[in-house]
């Protein structure tokens, strides 16, 4: 059985906790980083193997990245979870945390169901260096010309709201209650509307998921189903999922958060249904390891969901893209060419 050791598992956790978040695709470092490295990285460390104790310690990494999402939106989530109950309990769906809560599932299921029939297919078909990087420059290419579409003239962007209303960002106060009249804009500048003067507290997690309760459930299903082509190495899940938010009129800021929360779920069920890999024969030899690179990369996620959240606040995804377009046609060369 190939040796995992503690300066892999600790180089590949940081890794997995970086880029499962930023929109530069997890798994297609995970194939990429080994493969570039060579030696005995890229014989230990092959994710496209079925039976590689590798993928095991991935499974661990998993877990602990869904851990971290779940610990920085832990206030979040309980609003969510109990709006999802308090729906079936009076079976209604009526306030901003019951409706993204259901938005949330309805979001999920596509990449669920496909994940669980596809995913081995996809790894041990597609996880290959080339391909990987292929996936990677295509995953580049795709942040990029969403960046470049969503900003051609529309109808919607002669509105206030933006399409389907999803820019629009009124004042809520720490108590959850909309200041009315407060007209701010999408990007934080304050509207037509606006009144000078003191403004109250502002909680911006409460005012972009009341945001999001108002995207459509299509559209909701449109990001969630957008995951599926995260299945190939070097697709970015977050990338592509906040791709389709802003195609489908969200701003950077709500498109990243949506991202993280439809990303929960979706990787902690994977990781869960798997974590039995680790405790059978494929962990074997390599448990110790796999809780020092989970350790890693849970910190490292909680740090990276930390930025992203302040970074999409006034930026956008061009230095991603570019990052993508040169490091997938870096690895392309590397591997054709020498």
């Amino acid at each position: 059985m190939p040796h995992l050791g503690f300066l892999e598992a600790g180089a590949i956790g940081l890794l997995q906790g970086v880029t499962e978040l930023f929109p530069v695709s997890s798994l297609g470092h995970s194939v990429l980083i080994p493969a570039v490295i060579g030696g005995s990285w890229a014989r230990d460390l092959d994710v496209s193997s079925p039976e590689s104790p590798y993928l095991a310690f991935i499974v661990g990494l998993h877990v602990a990245t869904a851990a971290a999402l779940i610990v920085y939106f832990r206030r979040d989530w309980v609003r969510i979870v109990v709006g999802l109950l308090t729906s079936l309990r009076d079976r209604e769906v009526v306030t901003s945390d019951q409706k993204l809560g259901w938005l949330l599932v309805i979001a999920t299921i596509p990449v669920g169901v496909s994940g669980l029939l596809l995913e081995h297919t996809f790894r041990t078909t597609l996880g290959k260096p080339v391909v990987a990087a292929a996936f990677l420059t295509i995953n580049g290419v795709v942040l990029l010309a969403a960046e470049r579409m969503r900003h051609r003239p529309s109808p919607q962007d002669a509105t206030y709201g933006g399409r389907h209303g999803a820019h629009r960002r009124p004042l809520v106060a720490a108590s959850g209650k909309t200041v009315a009249g407060s007209g701010v804009s999408g990007t934080g500048v304050p509207g037509p509307d606006s009144e000078p003067g003191p403004q109250p507290d502002v909680d911006p997690a409460i005012a972009s998921d009341q945001r999001l309760s108002r995207l459509r459930q299509s559209d909701g299903l449109i990001v969630g189903s957008a995951q599926i082509l995260a299945l190939a190495p070097g697709i970015s899940r977050s990338g592509i999922a906040m791709v389709a938010g802003l195609l489908r009129g969200l701003s950077h800021e709500d498109a990243a958060r949506f991202s993280f929360l439809l990303a929960t779920p979706v990787i902690l069920t994977a990781g869960v249904l798997k974590l039995p890999d680790l405790f059978g024969p494929l962990g074997e030899g390599i448990r110790v390891q796999a809780l020092f690179g989970a350790a890693l990369s849970g910190m490292a996620a909680f740090l990276s969901v930390r930025f992203l959240t302040r970074y999409f606040e006034n930026r956008t995804l061009k230095p991603f893209a570019v990052y993508c377009i040169a490091a997938g046609l870096f690895c392309l060369a590397r591997f054709t060419l020498f």
